[in-house]
């Protein structure tokens, strides 16, 4: 009887979710309700499969409304009808135009439409369509002098809330969605207070005078039936077929993994062979085929168009993959588990990530939008966090800005007398993790074999994609798998590189990129990699990946791959990385593995470090099926986890290791260790193809340093600001020069070893200008003097200025402040619009300026305000002169010594302890430009925080850990730097003698 029903995905709005709608519901003594979200089914496919746990049958529509005004309801009748309002939805989320007052529909037995009173349309009505009369209407006249039928009206009962408490997160979510006061939110904004739960009797007593519109409301309920398959039941809703046959399909597949076969193993193999008549056969049992081609179809079109890519994910364990040249891993090599790839128990196909560089991803994008005719994105949904809910409540509630700023941060009495304080508190806690609003994944895609309307309604981004309203939980729940097309800088970095490199060295000839069996015997790559000299490098450059690979002395392939996986939040939290660690270093420590877990992982000495090894020890230790083992591997994901399947296998888990004889504490552990793997280890093969990404990065910086920094800092770096890449470049022997107008770039070039920063670093400076000094420059050659320049391109004082103040025109010999004296004197403050072009040369009147001095100190404010960072070492900057001798590569001279170092900081990780206090990982740069590492306790982050960027004096504690030297922090204080010589009287004849000793030295 309940016609109306609303979840939270009615964003802003509905305060329950699925689950709770259908307890309350069943609590109250219905055994059948229609969830009608406003404008949108996100919530649709969830409460169809929660259904049966319930014991209810659900009806799914849409409460389609203009803004907060209700225009009607629709509810599904079968699948036709759901299809059809998903298109209707969807037609105006597209287009931006309001939700009209009826529904136009192409078949009246599909869909069931309900008119609220007040928006009923003044005409007969047709045969699906009813008024509806909400409980606190009965005492109105109104409907009693209605134009319809009386077999035309139904009861109309609408729930949003269970009670008081519902009701008023209910107002605070429209006052945020409103962006008002709750005091000035307007009523007509608010659901009514009557909509809540009401019990089978309190309708009939409500609609005592009109029993027959109850009837009526119960049988509309009972006709509409909506069915996808769930669990047992579900089918693949993916596109079926690559070439409108499967057959053909099958043929084709066949056919491409045998003309790979010559391609990627030249000297033939019967194992080969025989791994991919077990594959292509359980591929075709499980209906896999065409998913696998039009994955094989996606990195053809990319091959053609030159653009590089990586496939990851579980199919990389693939011989399939591998020979349609998905992936760049091989399988044999590495024996990775087929069981992880591929199973008869698996349901849902292989996992391909396929990561192209951000500048190819779009077209990748346009591309499989116009060659697949059912596409769409996958939608993710943004949840409210508690922060963020306490700084909207506070707004809501008038507080101002610092008592917000103060409850957001935590800074609050936890028993404070406050009213208002405590309701921001208790509300924030209630409304957390409601979900807000529809966002895009960050790279799925679906291609389904019905029109994507057929399962949700489809909103329309800035990106111009049409996007589904449910996410990839849902979107698998009835057979849908994504396509994952995602775009990382690191691919540009290669891409650009080898352009730069034919660019400044083409006598060295066309560097294969692919040649990975080359990069893996490198003596380079190996010296970067034992020592965690990889900034840059795609994946192990952050500080804890050069941490680990200096413990751990990597210097081989399988090694990196294992250390890609073991830096994973679950595996390092664990326990599990330091003892990999242990047993890899000292080969003695591996007599103390599990003998058990040693025989099903002898290469990680028994340590699970991806995650087929939780599928291996499920199946192998514990005696789980491979069916069984699977809905583990899923629950790894996190999705799963509160799910009564992933709950049984954990139960089964425990009684196989009991029957087995296994102690309950070396149970327990196990089952810990494969519980720390949710949501975050890697597959093998996915490590594998990241691996091979990070030996292409190595090899390049191994031999082609300052070509491949420079593609880092067009790219925007990785982990670190730009500043630290140009820092390295620096390291490596390249000369960094400022953006110049003659001979830099829009992005930063090279020039032999001088390195010319581009215009797009500098702050403030406008994009169109800098493109039209280059095309200028392109069509009629280089600027002979500053006046050439200013008659050449249009441009106003305050570009100019800063164009000055980078000394981008030091070709001219003129000194800086000498430019800006012209500068004012030649030039307007804004642009003309249009050069006129003429055909001689005007002559300015040169102007007469004194001498003016012009500091070095000067030079690195400008740089620092303009780039962002100096050119030269933040150490000539200090107030006061280095009084520490101590360098980072003294580190092992003085371990377990306490000492005093200057550092210059690059990162900070923040972290937390066990206990949940806060804690601190630092990068620095000591003065000759060598990195060191810091590790900040809480008692030290309490009484000596950062305080911003800058030079720290550092002192603590020098700590080794299998080869690598880190500082324990015991104090950290800020470094005064000089007062800005451009802004103050002071004299800098001090530091300007030593910046100008320090440079003499270093040429």
């Amino acid at each position: 009887m309940l016609l109306n029903c609303h979840t939270y995905y009615s964003f802003k709005y509905g305060t329950l979710s699925p689950e709770v709608l259908l307890q309350t519901a069943v609590e109250q003594g219905h055994d059948r309700i229609a969830v009608t979200d406003i404008n949108n089914t996100s919530a649709a496919l969830q409460l169809l499969r929660l259904a049966p746990k319930y014991n209810i049958h659900v009806v799914v529509g849409v409460d389609f409304r203009r803004g907060s005004e209700q225009q009607f309801i629709a509810l599904a009748v079968n699948n036709s009808g759901f299809q059809e309002i998903n298109t209707f939805l969807s037609s105006y989320l597209h287009s931006g135009d309001p939700i009209p007052a009826e529904m136009a529909l192409a078949n009246e037995d599909d869909v069931v439409v309900v008119y609220p009173l007040r928006n009923a349309p003044r005409r007969k009505l047709k045969s699906n369509e009813y008024i509806g009369i909400a409980p606190h209407q009965m005492f109105r006249t109104t409907w009693k002098q209605g134009q319809w039928e009386e077999s035309r009206y139904v009861a109309l009962i609408t729930v949003t809330f269970r009670h008081k408490r519902d009701f008023n997160a209910h107002r605070l979510l429209r006052s945020i969605d409103r962006n008002t006061l709750l005091s000035k939110l307007p009523q007509k904004e608010v659901g009514e207070m009557s909509e809540r739960f009401r019990t089978p009797v309190e309708l009939v007593d409500a609609y005592a005078e009109r029993p027959a519109w109850l009837i009526r409301s119960s049988n509309i309920l009972e006709r509409c039936n909506v069915y996808f398959g769930f669990g047992e039941d579900q089918e693949s809703q993916n596109q079926s077929t690559y070439t409108g046959s499967e057959e053909e399909d099958f043929a084709l597949l066949t056919r491409l993994c045998k003309e790979g076969l010559a391609y990627r193993y030249p000297n033939g193999g019967e194992s080969v062979e025989e791994r991919l008549r077990k594959e292509l056969g359980i591929i075709r049992e499980k209906g896999f085929v065409s998913y696998f081609l039009i994955n094989w179809d996606i990195v053809c079109h990319a091959r053609s168009k030159g653009y590089f890519y990586v496939g990851r994910g579980s199919g990389a364990n693939s011989v399939v993959a591998y020979l349609l040249r998905i992936t760049d891993v091989d399988p044999m090599e590495l024996d990775l588990y087929f069981e992880r790839f591929i199973n008869l128990y698996r349901v849902n196909p292989p996992d391909f990530d396929i990561d192209f560089s951000w500048k190819d991803r779009e077209d990748m994008t346009n591309y499989i939008f116009r060659r697949f005719p059912n596409t769409s994105l996958l939608a993710t949904y943004n949840t409210f966090q508690f922060r963020a809910v306490v700084r909207e409540l506070g707004k809501v509630f008038g507080l101002p800005k610092h008592e917000i700023d103060g409850l957001a941060s935590g800074r609050f009495q936890s028993k404070t007398s406050d009213p208002v304080v405590q309701a921001v508190l208790k509300y924030s806690q209630y409304i957390q993790d409601f979900p807000s609003h529809l966002s895009i994944h960050a790279g799925g895609i679906l291609i389904t074999d019905k029109p994507v309307q057929a399962y949700s309604a489809t909103f329309m981004p800035p990106k111009g994609f049409p996007t589904t309203q449910f996410d990839m939980v849902v979107a698998e729940d009835i057979g849908i798998y994504k396509f994952d097309i995602l775009s990382q800088r690191g691919l540009s970095k290669i891409q650009d590189s080898i352009a730069i490199i034919r660019k400044n060295q083409p006598d060295k000839g066309e560097v294969d990129v692919h040649d990975i069996q080359r990069f893996k015997d490198d003596e380079g790559v190996k010296d970067l990699l034992r020592n965690g000299r990889a900034v840059g490098c795609f994946y192990v450059e952050s500080p804890a990946m050069r941490m680990l690979l200096k413990k751990l002395k990597v210097d081989n392939y399988l090694a990196l791959v294992a250390a890609s996986s073991i830096i994973r939040p679950g595996v390092a939290k664990s326990g599990m990385m330091r003892e990999y660690i242990l047993r890899y270093r000292y080969p003695e420590r591996r007599k103390e593995a599990n003998p058990i877990l040693l025989s099903i992982m002898p290469e990680t000495f028994g340590v699970m470090v991806y995650q087929e090894d939780v599928i291996r020890v499920a199946h192998h230790y514990a005696g789980l099926s491979l069916a069984e083992a699977d809905v583990l591997r899923r629950g790894m994901s996190g999705k799963y986890r509160s799910r009564e399947e992933f709950q049984k296998v954990k139960e089964q888990f425990f009684v196989n290791c009991k029957s087995k004889g296994y102690p309950d504490s070396e149970s327990s552990e196990v089952w810990r260790q494969i519980e720390s793997f949710a949501g975050y280890a890697f597959a093998k093969g996915h490590s594998a193809s990241y691996a091979v990404e990070s030996y292409q990065s190595l090899f390049l910086k191994a031999h082609y340093p300052l070509e491949y920094m420079v593609a880092v800092i067009n790219n925007f770096g990785g982990f670190y600001r730009t500043e630290f890449y140009v820092h390295e470049a620096r390291m490596a022997g390249a000369t960094i020069c400022p953006p110049c107008v003659n001979l830099g770039d829009y992005h930063t070039t090279i020039r032999g070893k001088d390195i010319y920063l581009g215009f797009m670093h500098l702050h403030s400076f406008d994009d169109k200008t800098g493109l039209a000094i280059l095309q200028e420059r392109d069509a009629n050659g280089e600027f002979e003097s500053f006046d050439d320049f200013i008659n050449r391109v249009s441009i106003g004082i305050e570009q100019v200025s800063i164009l000055i103040r980078i000394n981008a025109f030091r070709f001219t010999g003129k000194s800086k402040r000498a430019l800006l004296w012209e500068a004012h004197f030649k030039l307007e403050k804004k642009p003309k619009n249009e050069l006129v072009p003429s055909l001689f040369k005007t002559e300015r009147r040169p102007f007469e300026i004194p001498s003016l001095h012009q500091s070095g100190l000067e030079d690195l404010f400008d740089q620092i305000e303009l780039l962002g960072f100096p050119l030269e070492s933040p150490f000539y900057l200090l107030k006061e002169e280095v009084d520490s001798p101590v360098l980072a590569n003294d580190f092992a001279r003085y371990n377990g010594e306490n000492i005093r170092i200057y550092g210059y900081l690059i990162t900070v990780k923040d972290t937390r302890t066990a206990q949940g206090k806060r804690m601190h990982f630092g990068t620095f740069l000591d003065r000759d430009g060598c990195v060191f590492d810091t590790v900040h306790f809480p008692p030290s982050v309490t009484q000596w925080p950062f305080r911003g960027r800058g030079v720290y004096i550092v002192e603590g504690k020098v700590v080794e850990e299998f080869g690598f030297y880190s500082l324990e922090v015991s104090k950290l204080v800020k470094a005064d730097m000089i007062p800005d010589p451009r802004f103050a009287e002071e004299e800098y004849e001090e530091w300007e003698k030593r910046l100008d000793n320090d440079q003499k030295a270093v040429s």
